[in-house]
């Protein structure tokens, strides 16, 4: 049987994915699915810089709002559901273009992962262990207590090192059996890889200016938002970068100005830790944005290199 052809177009946080995946679904004839672990839940448009209808531009897009912001969504569901969608539009005779930065959605489509018996991963517990450095244990084990309070109950919340084995493996979707690191491609598709980059410094800049921007368009309100519909700082959604911080405000831990410049550092130390893990894609074209500025010229790389 013939491999599904999917373009994966990836790239850090705020460097231009969702502009250039619109052209390139134009010109290929494309559907895009969603690899972004925010812009699966409903009513989290602004914080996760959701693509708005008017962007979208008619182009067919899946995997956004599909699940409540109290839904624990893992990677395995991800795997299942996105490549049902690949199939269905492959079926269609139309390419699928894979748009997002949340690496480990990206692995399990790139890899055929086992989740069974679920791999360990350096990148997650990276995260994790700046939770830990940043909010402390009982923080960390709170979030073991999101996933399952069971499990959370059988690990002390002094054992550092089994919270964040616990929490890893929910987050991956598996079990606690044995850990395999033998990725092995996905022999289902035909994947191309495009990693969009800038220069440290203009991607910075871009991001302070999109948090600026969030808070500009009501971001604030969101969350606020959320909250009254009953969401908490509990779920797991709800930690993530820029809603947590502004909760810690309604909560009377920090002022505004101080969440704000905290949501612009988590956001570059997440696009620093993202440009790290699209360096392990060894096939990969990296196509800089500041140099190739025109859609024209950046599809025509993409051209030659598909």
């Amino acid at each position: 049987m013939s491999k599904i052809p999917i373009l994966i177009l990836t790239g850090p946080t705020a460097v231009g994915k969702t502009k250039l995946s619109i052209e390139l679904a134009k010109k290929y004839d494309a559907e895009i699915v969603s690899a972004d672990s925010m812009q699966i839940y409903k009513y989290m448009d602004i914080g996760s810089a959701k693509v708005t209808t008017e962007e979208m531009e008619n182009i067919p897009h899946h995997m956004i709002d599909i699940v409540e912001p109290d839904v624990n969504f893992s990677v395995s569901e991800f795997r299942a559901l996105a490549i049902e969608k690949i199939k269905k539009i492959h079926s269609r005779g139309k390419l699928s273009i894979v748009t997002g930065g949340t690496g480990l959605y990206l692995n399990s489509l790139i890899y055929d992962m086992d989740f069974g018996n679920t791999f360990s991963d350096e990148y997650i517990r990276d995260e994790l262990r700046d939770i830990l450095n940043k909010n402390g244990i009982e923080y960390l084990h709170d979030i073991l207590k999101s996933y399952s309070s069971d499990v959370a109950s059988r690990i002390h919340p002094n054992n550092t090192k089994r919270v964040i084995r616990a929490i890893e493996v929910f987050k991956l979707g598996g079990d606690f059996g044995d850990f395999s690191n033998d990725l092995k491609p996905n022999d289902s598709f035909d994947v191309k890889i495009v990693v969009l980059n800038r220069d440290r410094n203009v991607l910075y800049n871009r991001i302070n200016l999109r948090v600026d921007l969030m808070f500009d368009i009501g971001l604030v309100e969101e969350v606020e938002r959320l909250r009254n519909m009953g969401y908490s700082k509990e779920l797991v959604s709800m930690k993530g970068i820029g809603y947590k911080e502004i909760l810690d405000v309604f909560d009377g831990l920090t002022d505004m100005e101080s969440a704000k410049n905290l949501i612009k550092q988590k956001s570059r130390n997440y696009a620093k830790r993202q440009i790290t893990w699209f360096k392990k894609y060894d096939d990969a074209l990296w196509l800089d944005l500041d140099k190739y500025s025109e859609a024209i010229d950046q599809i025509k790389l993409i051209d030659e290199y598909v």
